[in-house]
């Protein structure tokens, strides 16, 4: 399909990241060839089902250009969400970008909780024991690989 729009005026680089169980961060840099008044503006759709809402909390470039979005109380469900980001200029139309996403793919992870080592007089052996992390949904425990790095032991 051809994009409506002044070619490389579309946002470039964009990604998101969901991080401390319910926040979302997602940024993206102006369109190589975009006006230098282009003013970008994010919407997304969680699901299907859902509205499509606009950023309510923008990250701003210095020239007041939005480059960025932070998202708070985001649950993590099983579909795809939608997000679309448009631009306007007074010089030309601006081309659109638009991306379906899995949130749980872009979530992440706390650090594990509790970790203890106990560790016998000798340090000849330590039985170290942990939680899982917080997450936003209940991934299974078999979900999750762990790695030890004994620094000194």
């Amino acid at each position: 399909p051809v994009l409506a729009g002044m070619n490389g005026s579309a946002i470039e680089n964009f990604s998101c990241v969901i991080y401390n169980i319910f926040l979302m961060n997602c940024t993206w840099q102006a369109g190589r060839d975009a006006p230098a008044d282009t003013q970008y503006f994010l919407y997304w759709q969680k699901s299907i089902e859902d509205n499509q809402m606009e950023c309510e909390l923008y990250i701003k470039a210095e020239n007041g250009r939005n480059m960025g979005c932070i998202f708070q109380n985001v649950s993590v469900g099983h579909e795809k969400a939608y997000f679309l980001v448009n631009g306007s200029s007074k010089d030309s139309l601006i081309q659109f970008y638009d991306e379906y996403i899995d949130l749980y793919e872009i979530e992440k992870l706390t650090a594990p909780l509790n970790v203890t080592a106990n560790c016998t007089r000798d340090s000849a052996s330590c039985i170290i024991t942990w939680h899982p992390p917080l997450r936003s949904q209940e991934k299974k425990a078999k979900c999750f690989q762990y790695e030890i790095n004994i620094q000194n032991k």
